[in-house]
């Protein structure tokens, strides 16, 4: 079935607790997502869900688990199945705050790149909620330091990128050991062939939850592209920042070695600015989210491969300093911007004719209009007029 609106929250029957963290966010009405997947899961029904990046997929799930986890029971009750590190960290903490008010309800989140030792002594206080990407928690149970048989409830958040990214293994086989499941949510911003194929072995009479990028809830962001040589694009980042004031910027690069160049070139220029790849640790890599999440760093430098699944809200302004290669990837990065509600705006340089070629294709394919501009004799931008 297709959602296009969301309903109150008061309306879905959920626990006072719930309700309690739910109204401390200031959150009235749902959306269309969580409309459409919290009553079938609050039955117990498996779902499969498309819905697009930045929808609130995380409540659409996390409610329902976190009503029914019994706090009596020590023993792992759901799992939460995430294909990158930073999104099962962020996925932690939103469980944790629905169930503020519920006392008793213990998440642990187990991912590649920390110590093993300090998962394990987490491991030791018998959460019942386990958020985890797929090869840690495998590694978890060959140590036999987690048991997951108990799990009534499995999620496979951002399923399409987990299994492109080749975790179609590990995922069945953690399924398989989930012998007491009762249900199973699926949450994709793309139903892939390898999705239909876990939905065909896994789930039964599934609730098919899709909800479309119409105009309701589809991000409202300006687009606009920008010729800049190589060599400019800090300078043109620079700018344009001093231009909108804008204090919250994300810029995607294709590599490694350009992230770190960017980064370093707005660092010499006065702008607070910090990259991630996937070279950098992963301590560091948290410290640099951290501080953009907190408002302390003005411009976040990433790849997509170190940015897929990383869920931060009200960023004004996305660049992209390289035209991405893949057409999805030019989608998820400006998605960063624009969301509930608010104003956004994507700016993309354009270095050379390979990258026109690839922004016109890019523009026609994903039907978003990218206007042109540069900057005017008193450095403003201005918009370049077509015939």
């Amino acid at each position: 079935m297709e959602y296009t609106q969301g309903v109150r929250f008061d309306s879905l029957g959920l626990s006072p607790e719930v309700m309690r963290a739910i109204e401390k966010k200031n959150l009235v009405m749902s959306t269309p997502v969580q409309a459409g997947c919290i009553p079938p899961m609050m039955e117990w029904k498996d779902v499969i869900a498309k819905a697009p990046t930045g929808t609130g997929k995380t409540f659409a799930y996390g409610i329902p688990i976190v009503e029914h986890i019994d706090p009596e029971e020590e023993s792992v009750q759901a799992v939460i199945l995430s294909p990158t590190r930073e999104l099962a960290i962020q996925i932690t903490g939103e469980i944790r705050d629905i169930a503020e008010f519920k006392p008793g309800v213990r998440t642990v989140c187990l991912y590649g790149g920390q110590p093993i030792t300090k998962q394990i002594d987490q491991l030791k206080r018998r959460p019942q909620i386990v958020v985890a990407t797929p090869g840690r928690l495998a590694d978890h149970l060959k140590r036999r330091t987690v048991r997951i048989e108990t799990a009534q409830t499995a999620v496979l958040d951002e399923a399409d990128r987990m299994l492109d990214m080749g975790f179609i293994q590990d995922v069945t086989h953690l399924l398989d050991k989930m012998g007491k499941r009762k249900n199973l949510g699926m949450y994709s911003a793309t139903i892939s062939r390898e999705v239909m194929d876990i939905a065909w072995v896994y789930q039964r009479d599934a609730a098919e939850i899709t909800v479309r990028e119409d105009e309701l809830n589809k991000p409202d962001i300006k687009q606009f592209r920008m010729e800049v040589a190589a060599n400019e694009k800090a300078d043109a980042i620079t700018k344009i920042l001093n231009e909108t004031g804008f204090d919250r910027a994300m810029a995607f690069c294709n590599t490694k070695g350009s992230t770190e160049r960017v980064s370093k070139f707005l660092q010499m220029q006065g702008i607070d600015a910090d990259c991630i790849h996937g070279d950098i640790p992963q301590k560091k890599r948290e410290e640099v989210m951290d501080r953009f999440r907190e408002g302390k760093l003005r411009v976040f430098v990433s790849t997509d491969v170190a940015a897929r699944g990383i869920d931060i809200d009200n960023v004004d302004i996305v660049f992209n300093c390289d035209v991405p290669d893949e057409n999805q990837d030019y989608v998820h990065r400006i998605g960063r911007t624009g969301r509930a509600k608010h104003h956004g705006v994507a700016v993309t340089f354009v270095a050379d004719y390979p990258a026109k070629m690839r922004i016109d294709n890019i523009a026609q394919r994903t039907h978003n209009e990218i206007i042109p501009v540069t900057f005017g004799d008193d450095g403003k931008l201005t918009v370049i007029e077509t015939k």
